[in-house]
């Protein structure tokens, strides 16, 4: 696997490269090639000047202007002139404070003129092309290497002189070298100070944007990237935080759906399955009464029973015609609760007298079994809630208590003040209810006594009703196992 390379040090070589490369390649040009430059750019200016100096000249007739039209040319152009009329004498000089040196660099001059022209075809070839012959001096030791020229006044059949001295060029030359070389030095460092800042301003926030968009790639929308330049990059950086806003807002979008969906197939999945255990549990619960109802009535329509016996019969059709009767109500007021479409009438009143008469109408049951009640209730405690559905609520406990409460057995009714609340508990002595099945009885047709009495047998509703009776009140319910035995509850917001 390659290993990554940073951007930065990227940018940063690839600048500090082009630059180095850029001053280095013109150090050595300077170096190698400013002097010819220079030098061929002199022997062009010295060729223009020749031929401008010699076509003023010839149109002159006095030796005053000829002189001034020398001096400003050498003044002008920094060269020095040496003019020989037709029979080869000194015409002109260019006049210093030592005559000695003056005659010798006029004969060294007339010298290397000589040769030059010899080198080019002798004095009578020069003549006749009439165009200046310019040339770079040999070194002499009475004279430093200088660029020269010579012009033929033809009208005047005299022969022009001019040259300037090269030793400035070439100091200059040796200066520039010195001088690039401390520039190259610092040139250096400020390039790479530069490439550093350069790579930095570009690099960074791609280092942010990259970051972000891999954040957004693992689906982690909530990176943001910072960058505030007003330039692409930063148009960039702010098309991804968009684009991660975008993503962000579809995918939970998506996700609250999907949830959604879950629940919804989840909640159907378990419509379903209580439909079949509402089907299954009914068909159950009507089979034994409609069985024996059909027995019992087989057996009066045959007219063989008589007496007490006959009359038996005919209490058994009652009391299971009554059961199925429960059952059918039972089952119209869970499917009203259930379908969240029941309306509560709901009125203030003390719960305590609610408790007591409830209570009281179990007295024949109690005393069938010797059950002995207790009552602990607080007076003027107000609740806002359906008065018959809260009886609904207590008569459903109650019934429940007797049926599992042994004979000489307690119940105990008891009213608790939890500030904001008051909580109702009945109470009866008996059989623990297992731990597994204290969620369960909240369910519908669920009977942990699959054996009890008929008598006293429920519908296996009875919970559930009161389940959703409290929770339409916004209360709550439970079930607890206590030293006496089972303890049954519900809670109310008080007023």
């Amino acid at each position: 696997m390659k290993s990554k390379k940073s951007i930065t040090r990227k940018l940063f070589l690839i600048t500090s490269i082009v630059f180095v490369v850029f001053i280095t390649t013109n150090l050595i040009v300077q170096s190698a090639f400013f002097e010819q430059f220079y030098i061929r750019w002199k022997k062009n200016n010295l060729e223009h000047n020749l031929i401008k100096f010699k076509s003023e000249y010839i149109s002159l007739k006095n030796n005053e202007d000829e002189s001034n039209l020398i001096s400003s040319f050498e003044e002008e152009n920094s060269y020095k002139i040496i003019i020989r009329d037709k029979s080869g004498n000194l015409k002109y000089l260019t006049k210093t404070a030592d005559e000695r040196k003056d005659s010798i660099k006029a004969r060294i001059m007339d010298q290397i003129m000589s040769s030059e022209i010899a080198n080019k075809g002798g004095l009578t070839k020069f003549k006749e092309e009439e165009k200046p012959l310019i040339f770079i001096t040999d070194k002499n030791p009475d004279m430093v290497v200088s660029v020269a020229g010579i012009a033929y006044d033809k009208k005047k059949d005299e022969i022009v002189y001019a040259f300037s001295s090269l030793q400035p060029v070439n100091e200059a030359v040796q200066v520039i070298k010195e001088f690039y070389l401390y520039f190259y030095i610092g040139a250096l460092i400020v390039i790479l100070l530069l490439s550093l800042i350069y790579s930095n301003m570009i690099a960074k926030p791609l280092i942010k944007i990259t970051k972000t968009a891999g954040e957004m790639a693992n689906l982690n929308f909530t990176e943001k990237c910072e960058v505030k330049s007003n330039d692409e990059i930063g148009a960039l950086a702010a098309s991804l935080n968009l684009l991660s806003e975008n993503l962000n807002e579809a995918l939970t979008s998506l996700k609250d759906a999907n949830t959604q969906l879950e629940k919804d197939i989840e909640k159907e999945k378990k419509l379903t399955e209580m439909r079949k255990d509402f089907v299954a549990s009914v068909s159950h619960e009507l089979k034994t009464p409609i069985t024996l109802i059909e027995g019992y009535t087989l057996a009066l329509n045959d007219d063989v029973l008589e007496g007490e016996e006959k009359q038996y019969f005919i209490e058994v059709i009652m009391d299971e015609s009554r059961k199925m009767n429960s059952l059918v109500s039972d089952m119209l007021n869970l499917s009203q609760l259930e379908s969240g479409n029941f309306k509560l009438v709901e009125e203030k009143f003390f719960l305590n007298e609610l408790v007591k008469p409830v209570a009281k109408k179990f007295s024949s049951l109690l005393h069938e079994k010797s059950i002995k009640l207790e009552l602990k209730l607080i007076e003027n405690i107000e609740v806002k809630a359906d008065w018959n559905r809260i009886e609904q609520v207590l008569t459903n406990y109650m019934t429940n208590a007797i049926r599992h409460t042994n004979d000489s057995g307690l119940i105990r009714i008891k009213m608790i003040d939890k500030e904001d609340a008051i909580c109702v508990e009945v109470e009866n002595s008996g059989s623990k209810i297992d731990a597994n099945e204290t969620n369960k009885i909240w369910d519908n047709f669920y009977k942990i006594d699959k054996s009890r009495t008929r008598k006293l047998g429920g519908t296996g509703l009875g919970l559930a009703i009161v389940k959703n009776i409290i929770l339409l009140h916004g209360g709550r319910c439970g079930v607890e196992n206590t030293d006496l035995g089972v303890k049954f509850y519900f809670i109310l917001i008080k007023q």
